[in-house]
């Protein structure tokens, strides 16, 4: 469901488990900058599904620094973790079309499997007194899709070995299944994010068709990663955004994304930063590799 300019709905959606950092600026600037060059709306969605992993105190954080940023959302914040009745419904509903099942294999048991998930649960379901997960049958599914940033990918799933889970074993409700359950519900069209979750596409995009609907548009960024390859994250202590540094922090990720912003910039405000940004970004300027590395 490609979109055209007028009818763009973009997001970006953090989670609360640490305070934005510069590769976090990274994504949140290119899916705004992409957004409202095509008269879009940008959407912020709050992915506080994983309460053991919350860092309290960062949902705030990182809200204050989208808004010292110049970055202002579209419409209501959105938060999953609100959403578990509209998570249990579609589960329920994949579930009544035949295309779940419980698997109650160990993570020690997954890790040992040498090809992938062999599909022991299928043959041999567990009962139902013991703890289990719910996974998607995947089968064998190809997508092919033109990404914004990458450019042609093709992604394989295999049954069994590729087979995800929808809804986490200890009551959780899985990554894939929220972000496909909200991105339908709030009209998202395209999706600009970085390529740590690249993978992720075909297994959404496979989501998205059983429940009727065809996926976005992606498109994947190079993430932003220390010297020696390692992704920038909050589980690194990757250091926090200064937000009283707003504007260099915004030219520098002018920068990483290849749009080469004049140096005058730097001595303009936000709002000047994010105008010029509008008005001269191209996706064809972004560096198709999947990641660069930052001092």
């Amino acid at each position: 469901m490609t979109a055209s300019a007028s009818n763009y709905v973009g997001r970006f959606a953090p989670s609360p488990t640490g305070p934005l950092h510069f590769g976090s600026l990274v994504a949140a600037l290119a899916s705004y900058l992409d957004a409202k060059s095509c008269a879009g709306r940008w959407l912020v969605r709050v992915e506080d599904i994983d309460p053991p992993r919350e860092i309290p105190g960062a949902r705030d954080a990182i809200l204050n620094a989208l808004v010292a940023h110049g970055l202002d959302w579209d419409g209501e914040i959105l938060l999953q973790s609100q959403r578990t009745a509209h998570y249990k419904a579609a589960l329920a509903e994949l579930s009544a079309q035949r295309h779940t099942y419980a698997c109650s294999c160990s993570r020690q048991r997954l890790r040992s499997l040498p090809n992938g998930y062999d599909g022991q649960c299928l043959s041999q379901p567990p009962t139902s007194r013991t703890p289990a997960a719910i996974k998607l049958k995947s089968r064998s599914f190809s997508y092919q899709f033109e990404d914004l940033i990458q450019g042609r990918q093709s992604q394989l799933l295999q049954a069994p070995q590729d087979d995800f889970v929808l809804w986490r074993k200890d009551g959780l409700v899985a990554y894939q299944l929220a972000v496909v359950v909200d991105d339908l519900a709030q009209g998202v069209n395209h999706v600009v994010r970085g390529s740590d979750l690249l993978d992720s596409a075909v297994r959404q995009a496979l989501l998205l068709r059983l429940m009727g609907a065809e996926p976005p548009a992606y498109g994947h960024l190079p993430v932003a990663s220390k010297q020696d390859g390692q992704k920038l994250s909050k589980q690194n202590h990757a250091a926090a955004l200064d937000n009283s540094a707003a504007a260099a922090n915004l030219v520098r990720a002018l920068q990483f994304l290849g749009q080469a912003p004049p140096e005058h910039l730097l001595q303009g405000s936000v709002q000047a930063i994010l105008r010029w940004g509008c008005e001269h970004w191209h996706r064809g300027k972004v560096p198709a590799s999947l990641a660069i590395a930052v001092d």
